[in-house]
């Protein structure tokens, strides 16, 4: 071997040891690749130009939901949705490779069947020492865009929110103002600019809220919100209402925090419901707090639990003869009176009490924080119902004119262990009690008048059966000439009750009156009354006789009133003019309401006469205008014309009055001659009383008309 072969020799041995050398570190590399590879936070993996995977690493199979073993050197893993999957993969890299596209974004199905948003990149690789025509290999990579989807979406919500119609403030954790939308500088009055890096503090600047601004604060500190109304001045110093929502942001990291400001304008929204509020609590025309307020109000001091016993009273105030205004100077003066009245009760009590109007001209005053003696309550709560009594009292000046009126009160005194329902009761039944009294006047509830309202509420029970058991029943008293001819005769109801015996319209037509039972009341007696004259007609002595018929103010104010009397008097057969209906004055306010009625009656034959005159409201005007035949002189005239001359000159100007409208007159409760005597000499022919007869039973009246007329 020549020494230049040895040479050559030594140089090859020398080069296999480089490249011995080179290739165990590329290895190592290739081993430190590998790995790395293998933890990288993305999916990658590489395939053959024949589709074949080449090399994949954990995230990849992660993501994809495969095996290394079922897909590395295959076309496509052997998993079911790992091979929906991959086919996606697949596509989506054609598209790379046709279109020169970096990226393309898809949806995987993991391994949890939860959908993760994907962007696929491509990167063409010749790998040295293979073929181009096989060893083109494409490597790509795709990353999670979960999170960048979340947070882009988190940005587009933000943008929207920021154009939103709710005012947004941020401000820094010191509170310095670092953007706001134009929604927060169309309510404040602010732009951006003139906020931008100033204090959000002026947003309290009402002195108002000075102390609000420490509440806030403190909440922000221990939950992190605060939200609730403020009142607030806007730029043009224009007082409006908002609603503030307050929220602390804080950073993981350095615990740094900035604040979220949200500002809504409830101006309007506050208006309305103060609107609707004042419907629901307040009467619209006294602007006293109504019914619903009042129990409200009762209810909250019934349930509390002072640590005294203090103390309370319910004034139930109902004005006397209110009706009256309304009839002669219309609604309009009687509401006036109402304001007026709600205006000195509101100044007769102190300013912690309650006054409401819980009805049409019912009032009721709310006394709370009396003493605890009850005897001492009860006189603090009477010296307040004189002094309330004493104000209503006093004439009222409306539209130009005087107007008198005064008011019954019913007290009822409470404590904090009584019921709601029962202290408006008791205080109710009180004020009733008042006005049987005389009105004008004050009642403090006692429990005995608990027991008379129970027995009142029984016998109106048993009053609505009467007419079904047939416990009702007419009585006549007779009408007469100075002769003592009987000429007509008043119907007189009176009930045989099975247990109380014969009871007189005294004592329970106010009762019928008060419960509505009046109207079929007062409908049978009609019937009754029209039998009994049917009955009658076969005999000579009765047939011409008239039967006055007493109808109620509740009676005639029916809408169906005269056409009820019109179908009962021509069912019946009866001759109408043999009915004479007695009214009382009370009903003389309408006049022309009652004018109408009593002509459309009036047509059918049926006379009119007006009971008790003298002690009610009628006017010289409206006895012109309406088509009456006769005027009843009431009996407590009657009874003491003779020992008292003012009540002897009402009697002559009653008659007198009569005589020159060319009306018949007739005297009720004559008992004397003289009294007989004296009428006559002035000028009244008709006369009723016990001086001829007392009210008697059909039978009795009928044989009583059979004695005198033989």
């Amino acid at each position: 071997m020549t020494i230049p072969a040895i040479d050559k020799a030594l140089d090859f041995e020398y080069c296999g040891d480089i490249q011995a050398s080179f290739d165990q570190k590329m290895a190592g590399l290739e081993v430190q690749i590998n790995a790395l590879y293998e933890l990288m936070p993305f999916g990658a993996y590489s395939i053959a130009s024949d589709g074949t995977c080449v090399s994949i690493n954990n995230q990849a199979l992660l993501w994809i939901g495969c095996s290394r073993e079922s897909i590395l050197g295959n076309k496509r893993p052997a998993e079911k949705a790992a091979a929906a999957n991959w086919r996606k993969l697949m596509h989506h890299a054609n598209q790379l490779r046709r279109g020169g596209l970096e990226e393309i974004e898809l949806d995987l199905i993991d391994a949890n069947d939860q959908v993760r948003p994907i962007g696929l990149h491509a990167k063409h690789l010749e790998v040295p020492g293979i073929s181009t025509e096989t060893g083109e290999i494409d490597r790509f990579v795709f990353f999670d865009l979960t999170e960048v989807k979340r947070a882009k979406e988190l940005q587009r919500i933000s943008a929207i929110a920021f154009k939103s119609q709710m005012g947004i403030c941020i401000a820094d954790n010191h509170g310095l103002v670092l953007e706001t939308n134009k929604a927060f500088g169309r309510i404040t009055g602010y732009s951006s600019e003139e906020l931008r890096g100033k204090s959000a503090a002026p947003m309290l600047s009402l002195e108002e809220n000075g102390p609000l601004a420490a509440v806030i604060w403190s909440a922000l500190t221990s939950k992190g919100l605060w939200e609730g109304e403020i009142r607030e001045r806007r730029k043009n110093g224009q007082i409006f209402t908002g609603w503030l929502s307050i929220s602390s942001i804080s950073d993981k990291d350095d615990g740094a925090s900035h604040f979220v400001i949200c500002l809504y304008d409830i101006t309007a929204n506050k208006a309305t419901q103060d609107e609707i509020s004042q419907l629901a609590y307040f009467d619209s025309l006294t602007q006293l707090p109504n019914r619903r307020k009042l129990n409200r109000r009762l209810s909250e001091i019934l349930s509390d639990s002072p640590s005294d016993d203090l103390h309370g009273a319910l004034l139930f105030i109902d004005l006397d003869n209110f009706k009256s205004i309304n009839d002669t100077r219309g609604h309009a003066s009687g509401d006036l009176l109402l304001i007026e009245v709600g205006r000195r009760l509101r100044n007769a009590v102190r300013g912690s009490d309650i006054v409401a109007r819980v009805g049409g001209d019912e009032f009721v005053v709310l006394l709370s924080a009396l003493v605890a003696d009850p005897v001492e309550a009860t006189h603090q709560a009477t010296v307040v119902g004189k002094e309330i009594l004493a104000r209503l009292a006093k004439p009222y000046k409306l539209d130009g004119f005087i107007f008198n009126c005064s008011a019954s009160i019913g007290i009822s005194l409470f404590s904090h262990a009584d019921l709601e329902a029962d202290v408006l009761q008791q205080a109710d039944m009180a004020m009733y009690q008042a006005k049987r009294t005389g009105r004008n006047s004050l009642c403090i509830f006692d429990p005995a008048m608990k027991e008379a309202v129970s027995a009142y509420s029984n016998l109106e029970q048993e009053l609505a059966q009467a007419t079904q058991r047939n416990e009702l029943e007419l009585f006549f008293q007779p009408q007469c000439d100075f002769d003592g001819r009987i000429v007509s005769a008043e119907v007189l109801l009176r009930w045989r009750h099975p247990t109380r015996g014969l009871i007189g319209p005294k004592d329970f037509i106010t009762l019928a009156e008060e419960s509505g039972l009046i109207l079929p009341i007062g409908l049978w007696v009609l019937r009754e009354a029209c039998k009994h004259i049917k009955a009658w007609d076969a005999d000579a002595s009765m047939k011409n006789i008239q039967i006055a018929i007493n109808v109620s103010a509740g009676q005639f104010k029916q809408p169906g009133f005269v056409d009820e009397v019109i179908h009962v008097i021509v069912e019946s057969g009866i001759n109408p003019a043999r009915i004479k209906f007695e009214l009382t004055e009370s009903m003389m306010h309408s006049i022309d309401e009652t004018r109408v009625k009593m002509e459309k009656i009036r047509e059918l034959g049926v006379r009119f006469s007006l009971d008790d005159f003298g002690t009610g409201y009628s006017s010289l005007s409206s006895l012109i205008q309406l088509p009456l035949e006769q005027l009843k002189i009431d009996q407590s005239f009657v009874s003491n014309m003779l020992s008292r001359p003012g009540d002897q000159i009402v009697v002559k100007t009653i008659i007198g009055m009569a005589h020159s409208l060319g009306l018949e007159v007739i005297a009720e409760g004559l008992e004397t001659e003289s009294q007989k005597d004296f009428l006559h000499l002035h000028g009244c022919s008709l006369y009723q009383g016990y001086l001829f007869s007392p009210a008697l039973p059909a039978d009795e009246f009928f044989a009583f008309v059979q004695m005198r007329d033989h």
